[in-house]
């Protein structure tokens, strides 16, 4: 399974590294581009790139020139860095198609999750069934989960629960909730239950098991 494909476009290399090293470790494949006419013609010569990462400020064409000629030839979503936050110029934006601002300075962990975010929204509207997260995929359709590329076996509650831990990743979830969600409300079993799925799952896991912290007294949190 191939990595989501990312391209990173800013005009400051210190601004690319730090974008670029946090979608690296959170499994993604970056592409960089250093200004605005650079990007229109990675974004030309590269295929299956997913997502837009664009800088507004930038000499040559600047964010919403890009995003205009992007416009012209895909519907790939896009996500804008921009200095300050104006309405008018987020409304500008929205109007050009793009999906998401982030103002900075802004904290790459939250960046990370909003491209996670736009990715899994995008997929969804795609009816692409697929969830990729920090070396993991599931293929919700084909019920396949990969781990660095190799495929895992998993059971019908284990997939559901991965796939609940997924699509809730960084949110603190208590026992009682994931009980309801992937056992459903109609299960009135012991709780305990849900901690032998997480062990089992751990262990097929991998090293990515320790994606899946213990919040103790509460239940469990994903997080890459």
């Amino acid at each position: 399974m191939e990595q989501a494909k990312i391209l990173v476009v800013d005009d400051e290399s210190r601004m690319r590294k730090l974008v670029k090293d946090f979608l690296v470790k959170s499994g993604f494949a970056v592409i960089e581009a250093a200004d605005g006419e650079e990007a229109v013609d990675v974004f030309m010569s590269t295929k299956d790139i997913e997502l837009v990462i664009l800088d507004v400020m930038m000499p040559k064409l600047d964010g919403y020139q890009v995003a205009e000629e992007i416009r012209k030839m895909s519907k790939v979503p896009i996500i804008m860095l921009t200095a300050k936050s104006d309405e008018r110029d987020e409304l500008k934006g929205f109007s050009l198609g793009v999906d998401e601002y982030i103002t900075k300075p802004f904290s790459p962990k939250i960046l990370v999750a909003r491209v996670e975010a736009v990715l899994r929204r995008t997929n969804a509207e795609k009816g692409q069934d697929t969830i990729s997260v920090g070396g993991i995929v599931m293929d919700i359709a084909a019920h396949i989960v990969y781990v660095d590329e190799e495929s895992i076996d998993l059971s019908y509650k284990e997939f559901e629960l991965l796939n609940y831990f997924l699509v809730n990743q960084g949110v603190a979830l208590s026992r009682e909730k994931i009980l309801n969600n992937v056992w459903n409300y109609d299960y009135f079993g012991d709780a305990r239950t849900i901690d032998t799925h997480v062990k089992k799952l751990r262990s097929k896991l991998g090293e990515k098991g320790e994606y899946i912290k213990t919040i103790w007294g509460m239940g469990y949190k994903f997080e890459v």
